[in-house]
């Protein structure tokens, strides 16, 4: 059972989804604006957030910036009618881990939360318990990373393609298999959101790590004092 929180402001489909997940044996609550779930963020902490852009009370992506501060460890799940790139790119840049365009179908968003879960759980991506990478350590069952001079604070998804790109250190990882392995097997569309989580591990990683670029393929992380 996870705690979810759902912020839409649309009675039905908040009503809905929070019912649908209550089935399934999830602790959901539906906040119908920001205001409320600033006060949910608040009380204690979340395994997922679903949030909803178009709010009467706040701007979408602010508010995504202060459930992320708030909600450090939580999976934070934009639901948006929003299509353009640059609205993906600033969701995911104010703190989403993923995103979902309406309409959608619930079955759909059932599996992608399933599989979330499952990666946020202590050993759910599977491999060794602890890698290390040069002089930093990737801790997978404590989901934390650190330097040798400090902790790097990483959101969830940071984290999971951080450990799956140094499980395979050294050789091409391909986009659609980081799709599929950090985010869902299932994943279609744009893949922008994994170009700003690595986007993300450059700047807070600096030079612990070096993730090449492969044009048309996908990224390499490089072994450590590889060349």
């Amino acid at each position: 059972m996870a705690r979810i929180v759902i912020v839409e402001d649309d009675e039905t489909i908040g009503g809905r989804l929070a019912a649908a997940l209550r089935a399934l044996g999830h602790d959901s609550e539906w906040c119908p604006d920001g205001a409320a779930a600033l006060t949910r963020a608040a009380r204690g902490p979340a395994e997922l957030v679903l949030l909803d852009l178009g709010l009467p009370d706040a701007d979408g992506f602010e508010l995504c910036r202060q459930l992320r501060e708030r909600l450090p460890d939580a999976v934070l799940v934009v639901l948006t009618a929003r299509t353009g790139e640059m609205d993906v790119i600033q969701a995911l840049e104010s703190g989403a881990d993923d995103y979902l365009t309406k309409p959608f179908r619930l079955a759909e968003l059932q599996a992608r939360i399933a599989a979330h879960l499952r990666r946020a759980s202590p050993g759910g991506n599977g491999g060794a318990a602890r890698i290390r990478h040069g002089a930093m350590l990737i801790d997978r069952a404590a989901r934390r990373c650190f330097t040798p001079t400090r902790e790097v604070v990483l959101r969830p998804k940071e984290f999971d393609l951080l450990a799956r790109l140094a499980a395979s250190a050294g050789q091409a990882v391909s986009r659609e298999d980081l799709m599929s392995d950090v985010w869902d097997e299932n994943w279609f569309g744009s893949t922008k959101t994994l170009d700003v989580h690595v986007a993300a591990l450059r700047r807070k990683l600096g030079d612990q790590v070096r993730i090449t670029t492969l044009r048309h393929f996908g990224y390499r992380l490089e072994p450590p004092g590889g060349r």
